[in-house]
């Protein structure tokens, strides 16, 4: 009885450790954001919200939100309809060329990111392409398209081709047995895929260093600002953005729950 309670104690401090490592970083953010100086002392000799303050009266926090969700909603509809085509070919059908292309469709996931995004710069210069959101999409998209497809994969391994079969049998055309069938069948795939691929892309810094040329999406922002002149206003801002991220989440679970009673 009593290593049992020794293990039980042992499991509650591992799990508040990992708990605590995970989560001491956005606590810190957060504190940091509540400073009236540049530099972090704690306690804070004055506990202040001038820094949000600043931030919502300030267009640059409007601009960066709305740029790094441009390119988060484009990333995500490129993702999730490349994914899964991207994912029939992957683990659907079995096709001449389907090895190579399984091999081949995970390359860029092992790339370092840093690498991948100035080869997309060196590629789109010499195309003579100025970057921008637009090449900020692409280079997210190089990056979690292939991401999208293993997660939508995975849906399809279990996937029972049978259900289609049965459907042409009856008379039910290929639009049909996609629309009624197969959709439905990957839905949680998808959606589960569409989620990696917004978050992903929000959050990402090493592509959008070399590809959003003067569209400066959020984590760029955050990082020059933190390097070169750093002000409470950076958290505050970090802070903002982990909320919306967060906000929008919670957005899509509640309308694929709708989606899900509906049906």
């Amino acid at each position: 009885m009593s290593g049992g309670r020794h293990i039980l104690w042992l499991k509650v401090i591992w799990v508040g450790t990992v708990v605590t490592a995970l989560y001491l970083p956005i606590v810190s953010v957060i504190l940091a954001s509540l400073a009236n100086t540049r530099y972090m002392r704690f306690p804070h000799r004055v506990w202040t919200l001038d820094a949000y303050r600043a931030a919502a009266a300030d267009y640059t926090t409007v601009t960066l939100h709305m740029i790094s969700l441009q390119i988060a909603l484009c990333v995500v509809l490129v993702s999730v309809l490349l994914g899964t085509i991207g994912a029939m070919a992957y683990a659907r059908y079995d096709w001449k060329g389907r090895s190579l292309f399984q091999r081949l469709i995970v390359l860029p996931i092992f790339f370092p990111q840093p690498v991948l995004g100035l080869a997309l710069l060196l590629s789109m210069s010499a195309l003579g392409i100025a970057p921008s959101w637009k090449t900020a999409v692409v280079a997210h998209a190089v990056w979690i398209v292939p991401i999208v497809t293993l997660v939508i994969s995975i849906r399809l391994f279990g996937y029972d081709v049978a259900q289609e079969e049965a459907a042409f049998d009856l008379g039910a055309s290929r639009w049909q047995v996609a629309r009624e069938i197969t959709l439905p069948a990957l839905w949680p795939g998808i959606f589960s895929g569409a989620l990696f691929a917004f978050l992903l892309s929000w959050s990402n810094l090493p592509l959008s260093v070399y590809t959003s040329g003067a569209d400066t999406p959020l984590p760029l922002w955050l990082f020059s600002r933190t390097a070169t002149n750093y002000s409470p206003l950076v958290p505050a801002i970090a802070v903002i953005g982990t909320f919306v991220s967060g906000l929008i989440v919670l957005l899509l679970l509640a309308v694929r729950q709708l989606l899900a009673r509906r049906t």
